[in-house]
């Protein structure tokens, strides 16, 4: 039998995964050239890799396709409506920091806070006939947090490119994106509203809940966690 462990695909998500895992341990590693994702696992017996995109790992999760995963809180919350009934926060890794914020132009000097988005909306609104857009790829979260802080003359524009940039090319008046150190906001001229933090999220280990293992399943799930350090 098998314990299946979804890990990112690539990257600097993947690296510093499999160190995370190596410090306690347990070897992952990609089994063959880059382009595979195939991998395999050292240091325990019955549990194997697979690699997919950080994006994928949620669903992977919640359809009980592995049963373990690492992925972003971000991901995890924006993908899953209410996640925490489907999969369980086991451990947070100290890497993949990010802020998903909600920014608009430096030019807009009166617009600092929310309360001041939500005037600007609503004057948009009544200049040019349409609401104003935000452009994010974090729909579930930003709707949620808008709503929360009674924002509500706006309209989500979806961006699967570089958010920045939707500005500049007038698909966008203002953006809901991830950030690390706001450098690239900067750049493009944009500036982050003070109290429009929706979410801090880092790497973070899943299990998947309310999967039916076998008993030999369960204690090898059981033997991993506890040699990660994560089993309560």
């Amino acid at each position: 039998m098998t314990i299946k462990i979804g890990v990112p695909s690539k990257g600097r998500l993947m690296e510093k995964t499999f160190d995370w895992f190596a410090e306690r341990g347990v070897s992952l590693s990609r089994a063959g050239s880059e382009r595979e994702y195939a991998g395999k696992v050292e240091g325990i017996e019955g549990v194997e890799l697979v690699l997919l995109s950080a994006g994928e790992i949620p669903r992977e999760l919640a359809a009980g396709r592995i049963h373990l995963g690492v992925t972003g809180q971000d991901l995890i919350r924006e993908k899953l409506s209410q996640w925490d009934q489907r999969v369980e926060e086991l451990a947070e890794l100290g890497f993949g920091q990010a802020d998903l914020i909600i920014a608009v132009p430096q030019v807009w000097v009166d617009v600092d806070t929310l309360e001041d988005l939500d005037a600007v909306s609503a004057a948009f609104r009544a200049e040019h006939g349409f609401r104003l857009r935000i452009a994010t790829k974090y729909h579930r979260l930003v709707r949620e947090y808008l709503k929360e802080h009674g924002v509500a003359d706006y309209q989500l524009v979806d961006s699967q490119g570089a958010t920045e940039g939707t500005i500049k090319n007038l698909t966008a008046e203002a953006v809901a994106d991830i950030t690390s150190s706001g450098e690239t906001l900067r750049a493009n001229h944009l500036k982050i509203l003070s109290d429009a933090l929706v979410l801090r999220s880092q790497a973070t280990l899943f299990k998947a809940r309310g999967l039916k293992l076998s008993d030999e399943d369960r204690a090898i799930r059981t033997e991993l966690l506890k040699q990660l350090g994560v089993w309560n």
